[in-house]
């Protein structure tokens, strides 16, 4: 069965896919962990843990923070996972991602919904047993929205996919402050919010590398259907509201002087990279001139370390 938005080349290629390809235990293992996205992963992780710090207002329980990081791993695997599976068709196309396990036959999509079903089951229960209900919650309802509404819906239908998909990936903000304290409160609702205006910049830099590839699978990402410069003008849009709810953080959680020192002279690098991007992108649609993948590092930098600062203000400031 084809799905929605399924170009004619892709449903050739996954009508014509073959069993599992012979492969090592070794290929296989590194196969499963790959369809886990590890990187994002990481990243999830370090939204997650630095609330965890603020929350405790210094060095939460060593147990608690195992208990959510191995939940969180597990349960942003699992969702992965999903993802892979349901957009095979495409990724066997992209040159990005053509050599992940599903294109490759290393690993079948029945054992990938399996595997992915089995983290997301035992990722609940951890949470759920050794964290606190709310946090399993919150778990199962970004994952819901990441496969069913971003991955399902969104993805092959708009421009906009990655603005409200990446809700999804906001979810972690929340999880870390509500492993701590039980409930909800401003302070995670903020952080939330940076990484929602984050995660355009950040995705289209990235998108503007691969058009090409998103292009041929007629995935709607914006820089598919706007010229470099205009995509360019709403990363630096997105950055400068990035930036200011970072900012609100300091009144909002009270924070002590470092968090707005470190958040303000992040915010200019990263303000100062997104401009630099629309410069070059002027006039011009050569990826060469643009480096777009310049503004997509400097992203994941800059939320590392805006996150390491929630994690530290509580120990440095008092």
């Amino acid at each position: 069965m084809t799905r929605p938005g399924q170009p004619a080349t892709a449903r050739t290629a996954a009508a014509g896919a073959g069993p599992e390809e012979k492969a090592s235990l070794r290929d296989v293992v590194a196969a499963y962990v790959g369809l886990t996205k590890p990187r994002v992963i990481e990243l999830l992780l370090l939204t997650t843990v630095p609330v965890m710090f603020y929350a405790a207002r210094g060095i939460p329980p060593l147990g608690l923070v195992v208990a959510t990081v191995v939940g969180g791993t597990l349960s942003a695997g699992s969702a992965s996972v999903f993802n892979c599976v349901y957009d095979r068709d495409i990724d066997e196309q992209m040159r990005r991602t053509r050599r992940r396990a599903l294109p490759r036959h290393i690993v079948s999509p029945r054992s990938a919904l399996v595997f992915g079903l089995v983290l997301g089951v035992v990722s609940t229960v951890v949470l759920a047993v050794w964290v606190n209900w709310l946090s399993a919650t919150l778990s199962v309802l970004a994952n819901a929205f990441y496969v069913f509404v971003y991955t399902m819906v969104l993805k092959r239908r708009t421009a906009q996919n990655i603005v409200w998909g990446g809700l999804a990936g906001c979810f972690p903000a929340l999880i870390g402050w509500t492993a701590v304290t039980g409930s909800l409160a401003w302070t995670p609702v903020v952080l939330f919010l940076v990484v929602f205006f984050w995660t355009p910049p950040h995705t289209w830099a990235l998108a503007l590398r691969y058009r090409e590839d998103y292009r041929q699978v007629d995935v709607p990402m914006l820089p598919v259907i706007l010229p470099a410069q205009r995509v360019a003008v709403q990363i630096v849009a997105y950055s400068v509201v990035m930036v200011a709810t970072s900012l609100l953080l300091w009144p909002v959680a009270d924070t002590s002087w470092f968090y707005p020192l470190a958040a303000g002279v992040l915010g200019a690098v990263f303000l100062y990279e997104a401009v630099a991007l629309y410069r070059r992108a002027r006039g011009t649609e050569d990826l060469a001139l643009i480096r777009p993948m310049r503004l997509f590092h400097s992203s994941n930098l800059y939320l590392s370390l805006l996150f390491v600062a929630v994690a530290l203000d509580p120990l440095i400031g008092g």
